[in-house]
């Protein structure tokens, strides 16, 4: 690990990094309180909507996996039928 240079400009990436990564119990503090903030301006869906979004990827999954399994049972008799 190298010290910093005091005469290093604010500006020098590696000052700042070399600043912020010190462990710190205010440095938790500011950064839970950031996290709380962040997360009051969440905007949440509706709950019908979210139930429609939530029935369609259902549907699509299984519409994709039957898909998936036919071909690769398919391409599974294909190859055995080669094989022997």
């Amino acid at each position: 690990m190298t010290l910093i240079n005091k005469s290093k400009s604010v500006k020098d990436p590696k000052a700042i990094i070399d600043q912020t990564t010190s462990f710190s119990f205010l440095n938790i503090k500011k950064f839970i309180l950031e996290v709380k903030i962040e997360a009051s301006k969440i905007v949440w869906p509706e709950k019908k909507i979210t139930m429609s979004l939530t029935a369609v990827v259902i549907v699509l999954s299984t519409i994709v996996s039957i898909y998936l399994g036919t071909v690769d049972f398919l391409l599974g008799k294909l190859i055995s039928s080669f094989l022997n």
